[in-house]
């Protein structure tokens, strides 16, 4: 196995979103200026004349935003134009049709080169099918005395740098799928606990440890856990799997080799009614299918159990009641913090009217025994 150690570590203690490079664009308003743009799509397009004096850094418009339809052919139509002299320069234009935060070369949807002002340039796209429908980015980029290709993410004294919004549809509707983040992972409400999943579409980096799309998985808090082992096996692809805490503390982690010669394995020990994300990725940027295995040293934790009373009304905005129960309860936010703990009777009103918008766990224990239960409060 490789040793990962101070990677994992760098990269575990910050847990976000993939961002768009922010450092860069021009630092002066002089000279070259983006005039025009114009993107005609399918429910909403992007038309927009700019005055001089241009803006310095990243402009963000991504609230202009245009639908383009996933194996579909569009036009671009920009102008690459001058506040001031006329320079040779160069312009780009790029759109993340993978949304994974940045402005791969192979996104480029067109270029220009020359002398300002000129004439409206014509870039003609086809946007590659079998996308996931969702939001996205377009970004322009002028720069005086550049040259093609450009960075989409350079510094420079002279030009414009304009981001748009793109929806894209047609695609793979992901709205199903679970696990794309801790707000929304994969619950592992009992164990032993397998799962086949395939993580080449519709997740994305949210974990940085890798370029790789991921996937968490949440063990629900609970009491005298003792230990718990995960394996990780990849169909025909090097996967990596973690055990990480919410703030992004590591407690295990390990790589197997492809097709499973070795197949990954960590044990840890949480502490007593710990939130435990286990999340799966692959090595580099390699996606695919997978099989995920996870198991507990001790009878307890095997004994949580899904949830045969009901909770109603889910979702819910000021109260529930939990039908043909009594006992305790234990209401937790996306994060594992306990955001509300009470005793309760048999078809008693449940007050939830404090809790923020979200999806919530409720764990019910009664007479030694474990239940959980997601509650959507709106």
């Amino acid at each position: 196995m490789r040793q990962l150690l101070a990677l994992v570590l760098g990269f575990f203690s910050t847990l976000s979103n993939a961002q768009y490079c922010t450092s860069g664009g021009p630092s002066s308003t002089a000279d070259s200026n983006i005039e025009s743009v114009s993107l005609v799509g399918d429910a909403s397009s992007i038309v927009l004349s700019s005055n001089c004096p241009a803006q310095t850094g990243i402009q963000n418009l991504t609230s202009l935003s245009a639908s383009l339809a996933a194996g579909s052919n569009y036009t671009f139509d920009v102008t690459f134009g001058t506040c001031g002299g006329n320079y040779a320069g160069a312009g780009e234009a790029w759109i993340d049709f993978n949304g994974d935060g940045n402005f791969d070369p192979s996104e480029s949807i067109g270029t220009w080169s020359g002398t300002p002002p000129a004439a409206v340039v014509n870039m003609n796209f086809n946007v590659p099918a079998g996308l996931t429908n969702g939001n996205t980015r377009m970004r322009v980029s002028q720069q005086e005395a550049g040259s093609i290709p450009l960075d989409p993410c350079a510094a420079f004294q002279w030009g414009n740098v304009i981001d748009f919004g793109i929806t894209l549809t047609g695609g793979i509707d992901c709205s199903a799928y679970i696990g794309d983040d801790m707000a929304d992972a994969v619950q592992i409400s009992s164990l032993p606990f397998i799962d086949t999943n395939d993580n080449s579409f519709c997740y994305s980096n949210k974990n940085l440890v890798y370029s790789s799309p991921d996937i968490f998985y949440r063990i629900l808090p609970i009491s005298n856990v003792g230990s718990v082992t995960a394996t990780l096996c990849g169909s025909s692809y090097d996967t990596f799997i973690s055990a990480i805490k919410p703030d992004g503390t590591v407690l295990a982690f390990n790589d197997d080799d492809v097709n499973c010669g070795n197949q990954s394995t960590i044990t840890f020990t949480p502490t007593a009614n710990d939130t435990i994300f286990i999340v799966v990725e692959g090595w580099g940027n390699a996606s695919g299918q997978f099989i995920l295995n996870v198991t507990s040293s001790l009878v307890g934790l095997n004994e949580l159990k899904a949830d045969p009373f009901v909770v109603f009304p889910n979702p819910a905005k000021n109260e529930i009641r939990i039908d043909h129960f009594s006992g305790n309860i234990g209401v937790y936010d996306f994060l594992g913090k306990k955001v509300l703990s009470k005793q309760v009777n048999t078809n008693e009103t449940i007050d939830v009217s404090d809790l923020k918008s979200g999806t919530y766990t409720i764990q019910l224990q009664r007479e030694g025994n474990h239940y959980v239960k997601r509650l959507f409060v709106q």
